[in-house]
């Protein structure tokens, strides 16, 4: 049995793979961290295997991961809207104070990593976003934070840890229902430069949340970074993925 950590337990999709981890009882014992009891009360009943608190705390972190083979990193900054924008004109965003990307994107997933490794974690799982390669994706633009300069940066350093990896890069996320597509795996955003068939560059939640159980499973995930969307339902019918192993097979190491 893996006792594995989620952060960013409380979010869309940190909840959905924390809730998927802890189905498979014989295999994973489950906790997760978050800030806000609250939220976790509200989407797990209690808190039972939670600890709270901020991955800007090392203390936090340090207690979260003891006794912890694997962690999964599911943590992001959130901009806000400033205002409601006037008519005709784009909404503005900017990140609570202490909350920019290069707060939580990156120096918070330093933290967790270089406690992840005191702990004598072994693998973790980290979720990040397509668009990477482009400084100038409209994501960076928003509050100016270079969201995902700073996400691409915190994936290097993690693979320069020494700590076994898997860096799964997914795109735009749907609330949609999971396991009947079929997914598809890249790299350095080939699939957004170029989509097959010209489909959506996006994935419903539950598949990305199903990838990570999987990987935590299957050793030809590990030391792996791969950009993932999904084909649509509809062009999925005769190819769901359902054969994890296949997937993790046309990935590769390194950014």
């Amino acid at each position: 049995m893996k006792k594995v950590l989620v952060t960013g337990a409380t979010g869309r999709t940190g909840s959905l793979v924390l809730k998927k981890l802890r189905q498979r009882t014989e295999q994973f014992e489950a906790l997760g961290l978050a800030r806000s009891e609250a939220k976790a009360k509200e989407i797990f009943d209690d808190l039972n295997g939670f600890t709270l608190g901020s991955i800007l705390e090392k203390e936090t972190l340090d207690e979260a991961l003891t006794g912890c083979s694997a962690l999964v990193i599911l943590t992001s900054a959130a901009p806000v809207m400033k205002a409601p924008p006037e008519p005709g004109q784009r909404p503005e965003f900017d990140y609570p104070p202490g909350q920019f990307p290069e707060d939580i994107d990156y120096q918070g997933q330093l933290n967790q990593i270089d406690a992840a490794k005191a702990a004598g974690v072994e693998h973790i799982v980290l979720v990040g976003s397509m668009g990477g390669t482009n400084e100038q994706h409209p994501l960076n633009k928003m509050g100016n934070g270079n969201i995902l300069v700073w996400k691409r940066k915190a994936e290097q350093y993690l693979i320069d840890s020494g700590i076994d990896y898997t860096i799964i890069r997914a795109g735009g996320l749907l609330d949609q229902p999971g396991g009947v597509r079929e997914l598809l795996v890249g790299k350095d955003d080939a699939l957004l430069a170029h989509p097959p068939e010209g489909i959506p560059t996006s994935i419903p939640r539950t598949d990305v949340a199903e990838v990570v159980v999987q990987a935590l499973l299957d050793p030809l995930a590990r030391n792996k970074a791969f950009d993932l969307i999904s084909k649509p339902e509809e062009a999925s019918t005769e190819t769901v993925t359902t054969q994890f192993s296949t997937l993790f097979s046309q990935t590769t190491p390194g950014l």
